[in-house]
């Protein structure tokens, strides 16, 4: 297959193993509409490309996978947003669980920040791995908003409810090391081990029989997701806009965009 030229992001497909790499270092991959629809359409590409045996993302440069979304979009009253946002993170919701509802492995690549909306991401990846100067975050409540994406029940399920609220509600960030012993990351490596330990994942994955390793995959996702996610997910979206509406919000988006 081949594949689109994109507007920020590029896949290349070496070997079965396609690479999907954000292309914005100069706003740390912060993932803006482009980014999420170039991500829409590249997943779709690769659903129906039956060649592909693992997929990896990553953020161009050093300093970040992703930094999250770009919160100049959430500026200004709620008024104003609706019911644009809310089409917005419906269709949002969808891009953040391609990786898992992909029909290859996923693995997130992390080198530098992986910060709310790169983390949601990351997060739906099926495997996670960083190098050691990587950060971890969930920064929302620092511009009056909670997470989005049904990430608050991803977090859950990988790190327990103690460590998802220690995340959220401190706003605070996580190294590499702390997000390994916490299961938020598969491996923490140096980055010279990095590509390697990536490359040895998506080599082991290859070794294995395809449509093991696709039933595998499917078999674990619903085990995960047993229990009633999407009433979680809706509950949490309704959360999401009753917060987007508030004063706080909107003063906070304001004063980040203007710091």
């Amino acid at each position: 297959m081949s594949y689109e030229t994109y507007e920020s992001i590029t896949v290349d497909v070496e070997g079965g193993v396609a690479n999907v790499e954000f292309h914005r270092p100069e706003k740390l991959n912060a993932l803006n509409n482009a980014v999420m629809l170039d991500l829409q359409r590249a997943f779709g590409e690769i659903s129906m490309d039956e060649t592909i045996e693992a997929v990896v993302l990553s953020g161009e440069g050093e300093d970040a996978f992703s930094a999250g979304a770009d919160i100049s979009q959430y500026a200004g009253p709620a008024a104003e947003h609706d019911p644009y946002q809310k089409h917005r993170q419906s269709l949002f919701y969808n891009v953040y669980r391609a990786p898992l509802d992909c029909h290859a492995p996923t693995i997130a690549k992390i080198d530098g920040y992986c910060v709310g909306g790169g983390l949601i991401l990351a997060m739906y990846c099926d495997m996670r791995v960083a190098s050691e100067g990587s950060q971890f975050g969930v920064p929302t409540a620092n511009i009056g908003q909670i997470p989005t994406g049904g990430s608050t029940r991803r977090a859950v399920d990988l790190v327990g409810e103690a460590k998802a609220k220690e995340l959220v509600l401190t706003a605070g960030y996580v190294d590499a090391a702390e997000a390994e012993r916490i299961g938020l990351v598969n491996h923490a490596v140096s980055t010279e081990e990095l590509d390697d330990t990536v490359g040895g994942i998506t080599e082991a994955i290859g070794d294995t029989g395809r449509g093991a390793i696709k039933a595998s995959k499917r078999a674990i996702n619903d085990a995960t997701e047993a229990s009633d996610l999407e009433s979680a997910r809706a509950h949490e979206a309704d959360l999401w806009w009753e917060q987007f509406a508030t004063d706080e919000r909107r003063d906070l988006v304001e004063e980040f965009n203007e710091g």
